[in-house]
């Protein structure tokens, strides 16, 4: 039997992994990581590759061919085609990105779930109370990326992104020991939310992109700038951007957290809500219930 890798003996000891994950300079550390990603040095990205396999093992089977001169690289790395096949069906909502599965829900008295135990508001995630009442009932789903994870963020539905607003913050980790021990923490960090009108029925979803520790920087395609931790405060983009279902969205740097709000009249059916089930970009996450497939019939 193979034995347990490094990542996986730190992952036991919650508490040691979040000293040692959050108690340090989380922005000085990030910007480090960021400037390091991008250096091209053949030594020096097969050095960071043995560490990183170390603690987290990288499959590049499905990848695009690519000559890796960089670790920013290989986090933003292109699949190769048909590597992930995208549910055609028009009742389901496909995973915006390869994840695991973490909090699911109903947004319930506008709150949601970080960790068992552990809720936040939605009103304080978007900085927006109204936006966040509309979405009462509706259902929400964390989608967490591992380090090793393919990192692109792609749409879920035919829909028309019609507008982004980007939120500075802090780069708490992400992972489990912060969850259960940061209260807020994804309305602290750095994020963007993407309001995105479903073609097929006109409503509105949401897909919030969460930055992390080493992961500060997020790239969109209907945003002509790179947002990330050098600009203080709130950013508001207007863009009205058509997209089909599995189109590219954008990409984060690194890994981290994507979370997914969308109204009632939907149900999970990816993971069955169990934490840490894996789901792949393009693979069904929701579908609509049957009342409302009906209703649309009926139509």
């Amino acid at each position: 039997m193979k034995p347990p890798s490094p990542l996986a003996w730190l992952a036991r000891l919650g508490w040691l992994n979040f000293v040692l994950t959050n108690r340090i300079p989380r922005r000085t550390v990030t910007r480090l990581m960021g400037w390091l990603s991008k250096q091209e040095s053949e030594p020096l990205v097969a050095f960071l590759r043995a560490v990183w396999g170390a603690f987290a093992p990288l499959d590049l089977s499905d990848a695009a061919p690519d000559e890796y001169r960089s670790l920013h690289a290989i986090f933003t790395r292109r699949l190769r085609e048909g590597a992930r096949p995208i549910c055609p069906d028009p009742h389901h909502f496909v995973s915006p990105c390869d994840a695991l599965i973490g909090a699911t829900g109903r947004v319930t008295q506008g709150q949601m779930l970080q960790a068992k135990g552990m809720a936040y508001p939605l009103a304080e995630l978007l900085d927006d109370a109204e936006l966040a009442a509309s979405f009462e009932g509706g259902i929400y789903v964390t989608l967490r990326l591992t380090s090793v994870m393919y990192h692109r963020v792609h749409a879920p539905r035919d829909c028309l992104v019609e507008g982004v607003v980007h939120h500075q913050g802090d780069t708490w980790n992400v992972n489990p020991p912060a969850l259960a021990r940061v209260a807020h923490l994804f309305c602290k960090n750095e994020r963007a939310v993407l309001k995105c009108r479903d073609r097929a029925d006109s409503r509105l979803f949401l897909i919030i992109p969460v930055a992390a520790i080493t992961v500060a920087a997020l790239r969109l395609r209907c945003v002509p700038h790179l947002l990330n931790q050098r600009y203080r405060g709130t950013r508001k983009f207007i863009c009205n951007e058509a997209y089909g279902r599995g189109d590219e969205l954008g990409w984060f740097e690194h890994g981290s957290t994507v979370i997914v709000i969308v109204p009632p009249g939907w149900r999970l059916v990816s993971g069955g809500g169990n934490s840490a089930a894996t789901v792949r970009m393009g693979e069904p996450l929701l579908r609509q219930n049957d009342a409302i497939l009906q209703q649309a019939q009926d139509d």
